[in-house]
């Protein structure tokens, strides 16, 4: 399990990176979407750290909101299967 977040949150700041480098080159970018749905699957730690190293992302209000309803969402999804989360690991 602690292996499969590894490499989500590895490739969710890889995605981040890569969509900082193509805003930067003015080529077609990964959409905010894409870029939620990688972090709500578990790559919310990678995304964070992508937002700060690249500081991308991080002055849009619009997409910030949404980022936070992610981990909002993430947090009560956390809460309710605690339990059989403790029991996963």
């Amino acid at each position: 399990m602690m292996y499969i977040l590894i490499a989500i949150n590895l490739l969710s700041f890889i995605i981040f990176g890569l969509d900082k480098r193509k805003a930067i080159k003015h080529q077609r970018r990964i959409s905010e979407s894409s870029l939620l749905t990688v972090t709500f699957f578990g790559g919310t730690i990678g995304a964070i750290i992508a937002m700060m190293i690249f500081r991308h992302k991080v002055s849009k209000k619009s997409f910030l909101w949404k980022f936070g309803v992610v981990i909002l969402v993430q947090l009560i999804i956390i809460y309710f299967l605690r339990d059989k989360l403790m029991l996963m690991l």
